[in-house]
């Protein structure tokens, strides 16, 4: 299997920054159990990797919370 590169996930986000706090996030879900989305037979953090540059992950912002006002 081809080696995972960093311009490789760069095409999928934004920025490295973003890059590594997503693929470690990722990485801590797989190992825990979360199901891997790509095959991969590597450890965690290149199976995030490769899943981050396949496109499968994706960064979801937050969005401000504004409460509704009570039904009556």
């Amino acid at each position: 299997m081809a080696r995972i590169t960093v311009e490789d996930c760069l095409q999928q986000v934004p920025s490295r920054f973003i890059l590594v706090h997503l693929a470690s996030q990722r990485a801590r879900a797989l190992m825990k159990g979360a199901p891997s989305l790509v095959h991969s037979e590597n450890k965690f953090v290149v199976t995030a990797l490769r899943e981050v540059a396949a496109g499968k992950v994706k960064m979801v912002s937050k969005t401000t919370h504004k409460e509704l006002p009570e039904a009556e």
